[in-house]
């Protein structure tokens, strides 16, 4: 594991930029596994400035998403495809057809999952796969519990997790229960791990996912088995982490 400490919000995401681009740079065609929610929002917009200044090329990059919230289609302004159009897609040249987000609009999870597991293998798996951390110690979705084993899967969320994503809705009883979600073993079988975290309330579970027993009781804590996992935190967010790792 490396550990990168960042003095602040935006040190982190240009941090974390910074690792995500020389990836593009060295692999024109790699497969970026891409996450959304607030904490990756810095790194879009410092990639979507080093694209606009002709550092970054992402023409020949494909994009598979993390997951999906089950319900939810392409055009809801809620659903991960929108939040990746928005933040991200519509402001570089990654080509249409290399982006891969779960299809939330279908019922049918067995198709969904097995097909998405398909997409994956098809492009040789994932390169880099960027994850952010819940306050329960959940990646993607794969809530507190979830078998280490898992590939892609539909899932129940979590009060906890709703919680979190009410801000995105009108009320919590907007948010949806279930999502796709690529499961751990997906995860876990991605060439390089980028895991970016920020803010005072994710440092308990940081240190806990990052130096705690590892346990599908904080799903974070495989991480620790990866044999290329890179770490990225600003300053809050690696306040609860032993002395040596921050001095």
């Amino acid at each position: 594991m490396k550990l990168i400490c960042a003095n602040s919000y935006q040190d982190m995401s240009r941090k974390a930029a910074n690792l995500i681009s020389a990836q593009v740079i060295m692999k024109p065609n790699c497969v970026l596994g891409l996450a959304t929610g607030g904490t990756p929002e810095g790194v879009y917009k410092q990639l979507i400035d080093w694209y606009r200044k002709g550092d970054l090329d992402f023409d020949q990059v494909t994009s598979i998403n993390l997951d999906e919230y089950v319900g939810l289609g392409h055009e809801h302004e809620q659903s991960y495809w929108y939040f990746m159009q928005k933040h991200f897609f519509e402001h570089i040249n990654i080509r249409p057809d290399h982006i891969f987000v779960p299809d939330g609009a279908n019922p049918d999870a067995e198709t969904v999952c097995r097909e998405y597991d398909q997409i994956i293998q098809r492009h040789g798996g994932i390169d880099l796969q960027l994850l952010g951390i819940g306050v329960d110690g959940h990646i993607g979705f794969n809530e507190p519990g979830a078998a280490f084993e898992l590939g892609t899967h539909r899932v129940r969320l979590q009060q906890s997790t709703i919680k979190a994503n009410q801000r995105y809705f009108a009320s919590e009883a907007d948010v949806p229960v279930e999502a796709y979600t690529m499961g751990i073993k997906t995860i876990m079988q991605a060439h390089k791990v980028l895991l970016i975290a920020s803010g005072p309330a994710k440092a308990a579970i940081v240190r806990e996912a990052l130096f705690g027993p590892v346990t599908p009781r904080v799903p974070a804590s495989i991480l620790q088995m990866h044999p290329d996992l890179t770490v990225v935190l600003d300053h809050e967010a690696s306040a609860c982490l032993p002395a040596e790792f921050t001095a």
